[in-house]
């Protein structure tokens, strides 16, 4: 039986620009974790959770994304020729994961804008979207907590996290009332607010990457200015959206990385090295052996 959401949106336009030089000629998208890129992270999250079809949003110079997630002839038959049967069997897996269409956005004009660029493939059902660079370790799986909390509600859920108050302007920060009856990591959003300064954030629940959202986003995000960079943000429509309808926030349990800048990407690293049982204790015993603190 499909779930509730079964298609799951991945903008992946971005330019990477913040881990230059590596991102001139590869998309961030595709900077290895251990042995896997970014977004595999997010595709493997959708895939447990439920997820039957993706669509991933693609600009210029994004087709090694494409390239990983298709089948590569060549390779298969080199590592079945050399009886590399768990390298196979692995690389074959990545193909198998799900259904994969790509959409290209002419220019990273916000992740508003990359939502709407999806419209084809939602269609007129919820769907969620996944932002690549916030890697999440949880059980059960972040977005599946989210699926849970929408099943209930039955309207748009947003993932959200506690984070220092010196912190609160580097996100999109909700206000939010009770929903006690919807479970105690359940908030009803009072209102949305782009990178508040400290002083007027509204919480410290900060909107992470990863949303539930239903078709009547669209007119809300066409109907939504341009910011003054000129992108569509997407807090904004849904600040214009909590017009017409209730949002939820719901807070993620798990552990979050933002590999989208350079020390988050380096801890993400650390710690699924850490994870990995034919890595841990080799690894754990070179970090100790350091003396460059």
């Amino acid at each position: 039986m499909a779930g509730s959401i079964r298609k799951a949106v991945f903008p992946a336009a971005g330019l990477g620009t913040r881990f230059l030089p590596a991102t001139k000629a590869q998309p961030k998208e595709m900077l290895v974790l251990v042995d896997k890129p970014v977004i595999q992270y997010g595709v493997e999250e959708a895939v447990q959770s439920g997820v039957e079809n993706i669509v991933i949003v693609t600009g210029r110079g994004k087709n090694a994304i494409e390239d990983h997630f298709d089948v590569a002839l060549e390779l298969e038959s080199f590592l079945e020729q050399r009886g590399k049967t768990a390298q196979l069997e692995e690389i074959r897996n990545i193909t198998r994961l799900i259904k994969v269409a790509y959409v290209r956005q002419g220019e990273p004009l916000g992740l508003g804008h990359a939502v709407l660029v999806a419209r084809e493939f939602c269609q007129q059902e919820p769907f969620a979207v996944i932002l690549g660079d916030d890697v999440i370790d949880a059980n059960p799986p972040a977005l599946k907590q989210m699926i849970d909390v929408y099943d209930k509600v039955q309207g748009p859920v947003i993932a959200v996290e506690r984070v220092p108050e010196s912190e609160v302007s580097n996100y999109g920060i909700v206000a939010v009332e009770p929903a006690p009856e919807f479970g105690a990591r359940v908030h009803r959003i009072t209102d949305l607010v782009e990178k508040p300064s400290r002083g007027e954030a509204p919480s410290n629940l900060a909107i992470i990457g990863r949303y539930i959202l239903t078709p009547d986003i669209f007119p809300a995000l066409e109907a939504t200015a341009s910011d003054k960079t000129g992108e569509i943000q997407l807090t904004n429509g849904l600040r214009r959206l909590l017009r017409d309808r209730p949002i939820y926030a719901c807070e993620i349990d798990g552990v979050r990385h933002d590999t989208g800048n350079k020390l988050g990407f380096l801890k993400a690293v650390v710690y699924f090295a850490l994870k990995r049982h034919d890595l841990a204790e080799p690894f754990r015993d070179y970090l100790k052996s350091l003396r460059l603190v």
